[in-house]
């Protein structure tokens, strides 16, 4: 069976230990250890993943090419976009959880400061 609704989609990303949905640029994101794992965008059709590598992309678009895609914006960058409606959900749970040990191995996040993520800088304070 293909597709895989976007409730089906959000519980996987949840059901993995540390992750963490928040909003970013107003679509809902998902994070392990402060760290980009996964978010929605095109109205919640497209799941964009975090890979490990830009070579793990290129094989999953050449096994599935109607599932698995990138853009431009992508190109450079060890992402991969994946089609909900033509993704196999077996197929879907094995690339997120991959991803998730990738992500999960990485050093946390470091904190930013909310100045930082309003888009403005801090000034250094005079002694």
């Amino acid at each position: 069976m293909t597709g895989v609704t976007v409730t089906e989609a959000r519980q996987l990303l949840l059901d993995l230990a540390g992750v963490t949905e928040v909003r970013y640029s107003g679509m809902p994101s998902f994070l392990l250890n402060g760290r980009f794992l996964a978010r929605f965008r095109d109205e919640d059709t497209v799941l964009v993943l975090q890979l490990a590598t830009i070579g793990e992309r290129d094989v999953l678009m050449d096994l599935h090419p109607r599932a698995f895609f990138f853009t431009e914006h992508y190109r450079n960058y060890p992402a991969v976009l994946i089609r909900l409606a033509d993704v196999p959900s077996a197929l879907l749970a094995d690339v997120v959880t991959e991803s998730w040990r990738h992500v999960g191995a990485l050093p946390a996040a470091r904190p930013r400061h909310k100045a930082a993520q309003r888009g403005t800088r801090r000034r250094p304070t005079r002694r």
